[in-house]
């Protein structure tokens, strides 16, 4: 005979949930399409805190006892652990993560625990739920966010002076230092940041006290609760506070615009670990290998993190039209809030540790990188700009002078530096020796000194600072 599980909820009817209004149970199809515990139950422990602090405010405005505050917060501890340790028996009959916790608290404590939802409706309990989970998962991707950077920047760090095409359509347009290219993804990253920085600030007003819809007649003090919990303040309108989920379109939208960030940096991993480019290497910890070609070495973790943005982009469009065009206050569609949150959120966390980890583990040939550009042209701009300077030609004329000298180059078969300055100056008289001093690749690299340039001072410079911004915000 199977022991019973003694942690395990009575068995539940319609009526039990629902009181009198209902006489029979559900269909098991109807219990199927409405549980959402196989996935609500990830709030467990935001649901639990906003028990807690909604049941500390009712004691503190003499609504229920002190001894019932005690008990529930006491049997909600309990709860907690159970769930932690595995030993909860979830119930698809209870449909979700408050009914489940609050029918086991039940089974605890008894009758203070059918106290506990007073002033209070899951309309309101799931939207503080769900808004806590987020901030707690927004605080998490944002530290994740931080060591991409950290790691970002180390790699830059040792290579302020390697040489790499800088590209435009996927053709060589100027030389840039590996480091340069690095930290260009360093600020997209922090542009995600602070886009996660202020959907957490808009969201951090909390419904709970908002009931079903319009409020509640007993005496709470709303205030009281989003202080315990955490809020900047109670939501202004308790039928906003129960319908939006403007705050997780929000965070989905940021999540899609990183996974993209994440998705370039990817591609970009793809391409330079090809045997055609060479410019890094990934070790076996981020390549797998071919079933049928023992020689391969594929980037599937780059491929992967290129591949997430689909998925979180679909989660985000599938909540807007889960919203679009749902009329207030609360509808049953909004269940359909948490899966697409979950899943992006998961999808995007996933994606920054094995970017991180990829980020770190890269090596760098710069050989591989110098030898690219070897081929074109990529100082032209800089014979160009070298014609303004030293010839004031005005820069229409240079960059039609610049693409006579190429064309020749091209004619002969070899590089802008390699022209005699005899055949140079067939093409524009004026020239000199001194062209030849801006059309090798280190004095380009060291010419882009504007703010914000590649010059190997400008590059360390910024490192610098922003290791220092983010010490002091963090």
């Amino acid at each position: 005979m199977t022991k019973a599980n003694k942690n395990a909820p009575k068995k539940t009817t319609s009526s039990s949930i629902w009181g009198g209004r209902f006489a029979g149970g559900p269909s098991q199809l109807m219990t199927d399409i409405n549980a959402s515990i196989s996935y609500d139950k990830a709030m467990y422990k935001q649901d639990i805190a906003g028990s807690i602090a909604h049941a500390t405010m009712l004691a503190s405005q003499n609504i229920i006892s002190e001894a019932d505050l005690t008990a529930i917060c006491d049997g909600l501890a309990k709860i907690e652990q159970e769930i932690t340790n595995g030993d909860f028996a979830f119930s698809d009959a209870l449909e979700d993560i408050h009914m489940n916790i609050e029918s086991r608290l039940g089974d605890l404590i008894g009758d203070p625990a059918r106290r506990l939802h007073t002033a209070r409706s899951r309309n309101d309990q799931v939207a503080t739920d769900i808004r806590l989970w987020l901030r707690d998962a927004i605080d998490q991707l944002d530290g994740q966010l931080a060591a991409l950077q950290d790691a970002l920047m180390t790699q830059a760090q040792n290579h302020i002076t390697t040489v790499m095409p800088g590209y435009t359509h996927l053709q060589t347009a100027q030389p840039v230092s590996f480091a340069f290219h690095l930290m260009a993804y360093v600020e997209m990253f922090g542009r995600d940041r602070t886009r996660l920085s202020d959907a957490r600030k808009r969201m951090n007003e909390m419904p709970l006290g908002a009931a079903a819809l319009a409020g509640t007649p007993h005496p709470i003090d709303r205030h009281q609760t989003a202080r315990l919990l955490g809020f900047d303040r109670p939501m202004a309108n308790a039928m906003d506070a129960v319908s939006a989920r403007d705050f997780a379109v929000e965070f989905m939208a940021a999540a899609a615009i990183c996974a993209t960030h994440l998705s370039r940096l990817a591609e970009e991993i793809v391409i330079w670990s090809t045997d055609r480019f060479g410019f890094i290497s990934l070790s076996d910890a981020f390549t797998t290998g071919s079933s049928i070609m023992p020689q391969k070495r594929n980037p599937d973790a780059a491929e992967l993190v290129r591949a997430k943005p689909g998925r979180i982009i679909g989660d985000l469009l599938a909540l807007l039209t889960v919203l679009k065009g749902l009329p207030l206050a609360y509808g049953k569609d909004m269940q359909e809030d948490k899966e697409p949150v979950f899943d992006a959120e998961a999808s995007l966390s996933l994606s920054l540790a094995a970017m991180t980890g990829m980020i770190a583990d890269l090596t760098a040939h710069p050989d591989a990188m110098r030898a690219a550009l070897e081929k074109g042209h990529p100082t032209a701009t800089d014979l160009a700009d070298y014609l303004v300077r030293a010839l004031n030609m005005p820069f229409r004329d240079a960059h039609h002078v610049t693409g006579k000298l190429v064309a020749l180059a091209d004619q002969e078969g070899c590089a802008l530096d390699e022209l005699s300055l005899a055949d140079m100056q067939a093409v524009e008289p004026r020239l000199n020796t001194s062209i030849f001093e801006v059309l090798s690749i280190d004095s380009a690299l060291q010419a882009r000194n504007s703010f914000g340039g590649t010059a190997p001072e400008q590059v360390a410079a910024h490192i610098k600072a922003t290791r220092a911004s983010l010490a002091k915000d963090g």
